[in-house]
Order: structure tokens, then C-alpha cells, then sequence
């Protein structure tokens, strides 16, 4: 172990936002500037496999770097990890969110009324009510959490001095709009060669959480699957509750009028009345539809042997599909969001697993699903994507999910759960 750890460190690229951009070759001698320039400011290689000498790749690879100039999205930075298959965009500024996957003309992605990708300085989390994280929100995977997620509201809870405290939440916590303090490059020496990029976090106050989150998004060149695999850990003396989702927001390439959602589960229950209305047709999906309400369902994942669940969204023709697979002692809970509205009001539907359902943490407490961590302790939640194109990868994909269902009977409840 100590030894693997040696030479992964050694493929280490450490790089902050205040630092110069600059590539590591992989023999001993001084990094060396390079880039060309786009219309957002410089493109700057911070790693490719040019650089990479006497290693056989699958395919050529590079991750890059650019700020943003202009408007409300002036310093953000985008890390761009190109495996020779697919292209994903990371932005450290913003939680270490996904802006988008794409491979060719396929992006995993949407059209977002919110144009630009927003600095967490111009972000009140507290406008429209406690609303205001949707004043940025355009990324397709983007993070709740870390010490609370979910709706906005109040909650009432025991401080750590034993204190009763009322506490406004803003909708689906900080972490999303906090920049990641330092990230860095890594590759594996050994085949096959997987790249990552890892990214920390801290959402921290006196007299309140302190909560640390080492994120790292990777791939292996020439793929078309990725992971997403994240630690939390509590810094702090004392038992801590923290809430953690993944939301997952699809609208290109996948979603259209007749595309189809595979979520093999034990139970799904509408959010509200007006989903319940829809529940029986959960898993299809409408075209373009102006002034269309969201509807929410909640699900229970099923797991194999392994305790690992996956979900499908598949298009109409069923010769292209994506898929999310992920550990339901890890994240036992799946949040399907259909928001089939016009293109101009951000024509998407979210797949969102995670630790709790969205409601306010008041609720998720009631129904025991807000977590505690101990002192010291650290989780880990692993989650893996996918691209899959032509029907015979796509039925041998929904094949796979439609007989995890056969495992048990899936139960609609149609009758929204209890929050008061």
C-alpha cells in the first residue's frame, strides 16, 4: 500500500487557484508554460499524455484549465478531463460540480435559463424565500449537502451546548456554492491509467459543523464510464448530521417525448398531490410542454447482492442511454424529478440519489433519515456513470435493470407522505 501510494503521489499534479498554470512532465525536468487562448481567456494544459513518456495509452488524453471573464461567471474556473471518449467539465468554483459530459454531438447536460455559470460570490442563498441556489443552477451534476440539503425552511434542532435552536435552511445547503480550497491532477502509473481529479472542501463556522469533503471525479482513457467518488469527513469532537445528494440533471441527447426511465426499486411515492396525480406514468416522459408543473417522486431503491441499485434513462428509439449506479448503504434514497417544460424554462428531469429524500431536514429527521457522523469518522459514496450507444448496449443495459425489478414487486403509493 505504502508503496502505491509513493508512486501515485509522484504522478501528483498540486494546484491551487492563486498558482501558475503549468504542465508536469514526467521525467524530472522544470514545468514548462503552454496553451492557446479562447474567446473565455487561456486554455492552459495541466496534463496530457504528450507528456506522458514511455506509457502505451488506449487513447490520448488531457486534462485542461481556463477562467471565465465577464459577468456574474468573472474567475470562475473550468477543468476540462478529456479521455480520448468523452469530455468532462469540472468546475472547482462551484462545489467541484459537473457542468457537463460529452462525447461528440451526445452531452449529458441541459439548457439552463441561467447562461452563464455563476461565481458563488453573486449567490445569496437566502433571496426568493431561501431559494437562491437556483440563481446558479445550470451544471447537469451538482451536490446538496453537506450539513443540510433539501427544501428551504425552518428547522428546530439541539445545539451542541444543548441549546434549542431555530435555524432558516436556504434550499439544498451550501456546498454547491462553495469553491474547492485546493485540487490536483493525478494519474496512475500502472494500467490502466486512470486520471482523477481531486478537489477538497470545507463547510466549517464556530460553534457549528466542521465538516471536510475530498471529492474526486475520474476516468480511464478511451472509456465512456466515469465515477464520482467522494469522502466526508466530520473534523469536529462531537456527532455531527450532514445530508448528501447527487443530482443528476439530463435534458440533451437523452431526453425527449416517449424516453424511458429504469429505476428498479421496492416503493415510489409522489412528493405532493400534484404528483400523485401522474404516478402511474413515473417513468415516461413528455416532450416540451409550456407551463408544465414539476412533478417529484420518491423511490426506494433495490440493490443486488453486492448493495448496489442503477438507474436508466433511455431515449424513444432505445439506441442511446445513460446509466448511475451506486451502493444503497451509501445512498438509500432516489429522488426522479420530471420537469418536461419548454426549452426556455429548462427542459430536464433530475435522477438524484442520496442520503435523504428533499424535503427540509425537519422532516428527514422525523423519518430518520438525516445521518450522523462521528468524531473523526469519514464515509464514502461512490458513484459511477455511463454513455451507452446502439440498441444492443442499451437492451443488454435495460435487460439488466428490468431483472434487478424482478427481485420484488414495486409498490405505488399513491398518496404523498406526512410532513407536519
Amino acid at each position: 500500500m505504502t508503496q502505491k501510494f509513493f508512486f501515485l503521489f509522484t504522478a501528483c499534479i498540486f494546484l491551487s487557484s492563486c498558482e501558475k498554470d503549468i504542465t508536469l512532465p514526467s521525467s524530472g525536468e522544470e514545468p514548462t508554460e503552454t496553451g492557446s487562448h479562447s474567446k473565455t481567456g487561456p486554455i492552459k494544459y495541466l496534463a496530457s499524455s504528450r507528456d506522458q513518456t514511455g506509457r502505451d495509452y488506449p487513447a490520448p488524453w488531457s486534462v485542461t484549465r481556463k477562467t471565465l471573464s465577464g459577468g456574474k461567471q468573472a474567475g470562475v474556473e473550468l477543468l476540462t478531463l478529456d479521455n480520448g471518449k468523452i469530455k468532462i467539465v469540472v468546475i472547482p468554483t462551484r462545489g467541484m460540480s459537473i457542468l457537463e459530459v460529452t462525447s461528440g454531438d451526445l452531452r449529458l447536460g441541459w439548457n439552463s435559463p441561467v447562461k452563464e455559470v455563476v461565481h458563488p460570490s453573486f449567490i445569496n442563498l437566502e433571496s426568493q424565500g431561501g431559494s437562491g441556489w437556483l440563481e446558479g443552477f445550470n451544471e447537469w451534476m451538482s451536490r446538496g449537502g453537506l450539513a443540510f440539503a433539501g427544501a428551504p425552511g425552518r428547522d428546530q434542532y439541539i445545539s451542541k451546548a444543548g441549546d434549542k435552536v431555530e435555524q432558516l435552511l436556504p434550499l439544498n445547503g451550501k456546498i454547491q456554492n462553495t469553491p474547492a480550497s485546493h485540487y490536483e491532477v493525478l494519474v496512475d502509473p500502472a494500467p490502466p491509467h486512470r486520471i482523477r481529479i481531486r478537489g477538497t472542501l470545507f463547510e466549517a463556522a464556530f460553534k457549528g459543523p466542521s465538516l471536510k469533503l475530498v471529492t474526486e471525479i475520474s476516468t480511464v482513457p478511451g472509456s465512456d464510464h466515469f465515477q464520482i467518488s467522494d469522502q466526508l469527513t466530520n473534523e469536529g469532537s462531537s456527532h455531527q448530521e450532514f445530508q448528501l445528494t447527487y443530482k443528476g440533471s439530463y435534458g440533451s441527447s437523452m431526453l425527449e417525448e416517449g424516453a424511458m426511465l429504469f429505476a428498479p426499486a421496492t416503493r415510489i411515492i409522489p412528493m405532493d398531490d400534484h404528483s400523485s396525480r401522474f404516478i402511474q406514468k413515473w417513468d415516461t416522459f413528455r416532450g416540451r410542454t409550456e407551463g408544465f408543473k414539476e412533478e417529484v417522486y420518491l423511490l426506494s431503491p433495490l440493490s443486488d447482492t453486492n448493495s448496489q441499485s442503477m438507474a436508466v434513462l433511455s431515449n424513444r428509439r432505445g439506441d442511446l442511454a445513460t446509466s448511475v449506479r451506486w451502493k444503497t448503504h451509501e445512498l438509500p434514497c432516489l429522488t426522479i424529478r420530471k420537469n418536461t417544460a419548454s426549452e426556455e424554462d429548462g427542459y430536464h428531469t433530475a435522477i438524484e440519489p442520496g442520503t435523504s429524500y428533499p424535503f427540509n431536514r425537519l422532516v428527514e429527521r422525523k423519518y430518520g433519515r438525516v445521518p450522523k457522523l462521528a468524531p473523526k469518522e469519514t464515509r464514502t459514496f461512490n458513484l459511477s456513470f455511463g454513455i451507452h450507444q446502439g440498441r444492443q448496449s442499451v437492451d443488454k443495459l435495460i435487460a439488466e435493470a428490468t431483472q434487478l425489478q424482478t427481485q420484488e414487486n414495486l409498490k405505488i403509493s399513491p398518496e404523498p407522505p406526512l410532513t407536519k
